[in-house]
């Protein structure tokens, strides 16, 4: 069959999503996909509403359908989708019932292998009850570790001989060697509705897989863990404790930076005593090029940290210092552009006693931290992601901050916030 690139609509609003979709189809998309979380949040009159004002595009509705499949697929059906989604996990019966029905109302079925063991096994029988099509489909959460769809497994499948959709982080950059390895349907989410040009990034898709050539994009990249620096330098701080769900943010320290500064490195932690001032700089030499001093000075109001200090780290390369403490002569340090972030500031200092320790577990602003995990900063505050949980937390903090850049065109173009996320209709029923 002739390529073609399907945007799925995971959204949970129905009016943004055929604002969205008006767009896409403009830049060139032929199929539709009503995602799962809109049909879960508007009903199948979501199916019908898009079938309405998009006719002449093939329209499938992403049920995800595990039981029931018959009537699930009869209800769709009904609804206006040419093609529903029913997983290759489900039972037999379930599959085979919804192929029956679909036949029935000129309905084609896709067989999502999320989660099957072994697919290739698996497309040789739904090939033999009847779907039209199998889909490889990389979870988002799965994405956000770093996972996509494996163009081995892609050319594998595609030689049964029925038409292959992929699935999961796809853009124009990674489009063509898709349809290369044996894929037939492309299936972009993200990589298309969270642009702020949603026309132009399906264009830019379509464009791709038509000249078989890879067009780079950051739009809906996912990050891998050497990639982590300029990941966390794309988001802001409130992306992350977003990502994390609020977790993570260090409480009490306040940025004493310049407009626009920002601190990315991962931590080499210090504990001292109130006002000792020996470990922290002693840290200093330790410390390599990107790293962030954080120090557990347990919120004392004597200052542990100072220009001198900021000018040692300025010119090695360090990143920044984070100061559950004092620190002082912040004109000078604003001066010089060094990142600072501290709980308190005071002008007069400790002395170089030196008990304490570098490298070691500290809590810092009510957070545990260790050597080596990631330490964010910006204007609006500090926030810590554990080393083993970062990559998931990168990927989840830009779709957090892909996602606002498209609500803010949406409110530059004459909408309120609460009107573009329909906040009195989605307000917790209690």
């Amino acid at each position: 069959m002739r390529p073609v690139l399907q945007v799925a609509l995971d959204l949970m609003h129905l009016k943004r999503a055929l604002e969205i979709c008006e767009e896409a189809v403009n830049g060139g998309v032929d199929w539709i996909e009503a995602g799962t979380p809109l049909i879960k949040s508007e009903g199948v009159e979501a199916l019908r509403e898009l079938k309405r004002r998009f006719p002449d595009r093939t329209l499938v509705a992403d049920l995800k359908t595990m039981d029931v499949g018959g009537m699930e697929v009869e209800i769709a059906a009904k609804a206006g989708a040419d093609v529903v989604t029913v997983m290759g996990v489900a039972d037999d019966g379930t599959i085979s019932e919804s192929i029956l029905v679909g036949r029935k109302y000129g309905t084609r079925i896709m067989v999502d292998l999320m989660n099957v063991e072994d697919k290739l096994s698996r497309t040789e029988e739904v090939a033999e009850m009847g779907a039209a099509y199998v889909c490889l489909h990389v979870a988002i959460d799965e994405q956000m570790k770093g996972g996509r769809p494996p163009e081995e497994v892609v050319a594998s499948i595609s030689k049964v001989g029925i038409p292959v959709a992929v699935a999961g982080g796809i853009s124009a950059e990674s489009a063509p060697r898709l349809l290369e390895a044996g894929a037939s349907i492309i299936i972009v989410g993200g990589g298309i509705i969270k642009a702020e040009d949603v026309s132009a990034a399906a264009a830019r898709v379509k464009r791709a897989m038509e000249s078989g050539e890879s067009i780079p994009t950051e739009l809906s990249r996912k990050y891998g863990m050497e990639d982590l620096f300029t990941a966390f330098r794309r988001v802001s701080a409130p992306n992350i404790a977003d990502a994390q769900h609020k977790r993570g943010v260090i409480r009490g320290i306040v940025p004493r930076i310049n407009r626009g500064t920002k601190m990315v490195g991962r931590a080499l932690t210090v504990q001292t005593s109130k006002g000792d001032w020996a470990k922290p700089v002693e840290a200093i030499d330790r410390a390599g090029e990107g790293d962030v001093i954080v120090v557990d000075a347990g919120g004392s109001e004597i200052a542990v940290w100072g220009e001198l200090a900021s000018w040692s780290c300025k010119l090695k390369g360090i990143a920044g210092v984070v100061i559950d403490g004092a620190a002082r002569d912040i004109d000078s340090i604003l001066d010089i552009d060094f990142p600072c972030f501290s709980r308190n500031i005071s002008p007069d200092a400790g002395e170089p006693k030196g008990y304490g320790g570098i490298g070691i577990e500290i809590v810092c602003g009510g957070q545990l931290v260790r050597t080596g995990d990631w330490i964010i900063g910006d204007e609006s505050g500090v926030v810590i992601v554990p080393q083993e949980q970062a990559v998931e937390i990168a990927n989840r903090a830009v779709d957090v901050n892909e996602r606002e850049n498209r609500i803010r065109e949406e409110i530059k173009r004459g909408r309120t916030l609460s009107g573009v996320q329909e906040l009195e209709k989605w307000e917790q029923i209690r």
